[in-house]
């Protein structure tokens, strides 16, 4: 598919996941949707857990995704917005007040009291990734979520603080830049997912949002419009293809198969006399197994990862608070039998949720594995609809950069961007 002349409006986002990295190119469409141009994707080696455990792989993976998507797309890619979890990914709520100054709220107020809300203490070692505002209230009036132009003398803010462990995103940027990319920003994978699958109305009644990855399963819960909380779990698919591997004696690369072709998360959904094809280790013959005794294999770690997300909800004192449910996405969510099985669990409507409001290439990515990676897509072109900074604050709107650019352009970097690169990578 040939990139239409107008590349400047492409962004690109890179999904850096234990399991798979995936590259998405996009670019908005009219009604506000995407348009899907290009993907790449490719088995991730050098993670674990959501961190980066070996550098070189990792780059060969990323480089492997990207170029594929280069060649969907026709286009050369310079720049990404970049994902990140793990189980380093720490939240909390916090509170701002400043004094309006002109008696009616500039933007100058907005970022004075964002400020002051994000004047916490941080341990040391940790990154800001994002401030998210929830809502503003003018002297005694609260709820306002859009206070620009609004008259009063005090104005105060309560944000989303989500930060990050620096070394890990710091591994993560090197990763991008030895391939020779940009880092355009780093986003929290939870809050991209969400943009990807929620839709308005869940939003405001209260939603909790599942990603069930590899490595990490990402909580994030939504009430009255805005992000209330996010957790990252260190339980995900990846156990789930170990009980496999070590209770049918299989190596790990079938009973990852095995597990996406075959796997149910409830016993009484899988049948008994459905037979199928165990390889063996080395050159012993491939065994017979009943498909309900797979499930007898995936159900317990289901059973074990639930009732934690479930915890993590309690613990966030939103539990009675999410009406619309919870909404699970990610490839380890689309296993036959985990809706019946999170509902029995959760007491409350549970559904699998793909990237919505996606053309182009939709068919492919309507696919709850591919939720990230379209999120990452929806944020970056927000921010560049909106002109958000890295933190989601208002700014300028930057000037567009050609961070997709058409096949023999002949763009060259500047020794200066190089140089600017190279020190932000090493220091």
């Amino acid at each position: 598919m040939a990139v239409t002349s107008n590349s400047s409006n492409m962004v690109v986002g890179l999904d850096i996941g234990t399991s798979k990295v995936v590259a998405i190119v996009g670019q908005a469409t009219d009604d506000g949707g995407i348009e899907i141009a290009g993907i790449g994707s490719h088995p991730s080696r050098g993670m674990k857990k959501g961190v980066v455990i070996n550098i070189e792989s990792t780059v060969q993976s990323i480089q492997r995704a990207v170029e594929e998507a280069e060649l969907m797309a026709g286009c050369d890619i310079h720049s990404v917005y970049v994902g990140v979890a793990g189980s380093h990914i720490s939240s909390m709520n916090s509170d701002g007040v400043v004094a309006i100054k002109e008696r009616e709220v500039m933007p100058s107020d907005i970022d004075r009291v964002i400020d002051s809300a994000r004047a916490r203490a941080i341990s040391e070692g940790q990154r800001v990734l994002h401030v998210l505002p929830q809502e503003y209230a003018i002297d005694a009036q609260g709820g306002i979520r859009e206070p620009l132009g609004m008259s009063g003398v005090r104005l105060e803010a309560r944000v989303h603080l989500v930060t990050a462990a620096l070394n890990a995103v710091q591994n993560i940027e090197k990763c991008v830049r030895r391939c020779g990319l940009e880092v355009d920003a780093i986003i929290l994978e939870q809050l991209a997912s969400s943009m990807a699958v929620l839709t308005e109305d869940e939003r405001e009644l209260g939603v909790c949002m599942v990603d069930i990855g590899g490595g990490t399963t990402d909580i994030a819960v939504f009430t009255e419009g805005a992000i209330r909380h996010t957790a990252v779990i260190p339980i995900a698919g990846d156990q789930v293809t170990n009980d496999i591997a070590m209770a049918l004696r299989t190596p790990t690369q079938y009973a990852e198969e095995i597990k996406v072709k075959y796997a149910c998360a409830l016993t009484q959904l899988a049948s008994s006399d459905e037979m199928i094809k165990v390889p063996s280790v080395g050159d012993r013959p491939a065994r017979d197994l009943s498909r309900q005794a797979l499930a007898e294999v995936a159900e317990p770690r289901y059973e074990e990862l639930f009732p934690l997300i479930r915890d993590e909800l309690r613990r966030s004192g939103y539990e009675d608070l999410v009406a619309a449910g919870v909404v699970l996405t990610g490839g380890t969510a689309r296993m036959e039998g985990v809706v019946e099985l999170a509902e029995e669990i959760f007491h409350m409507p549970v559904r699998i949720a793909s990237p919505h409001n996606v053309r182009g290439l939709a068919d492919v990515v309507r696919n709850p594995i591919y939720s990230t990676g379209v999120g990452l897509l929806h944020y970056a072109l927000q921010e560049v609809r909106h002109g958000h900074d890295r933190d989601g604050r208002m700014v300028a709107a930057p000037p567009k950069r050609n961070d997709v650019s058409q096949r023999g352009g002949g763009e060259w970097i500047p020794a200066l961007a190089k140089l600017k690169g190279w020190l932000k990578g090493n220091f």
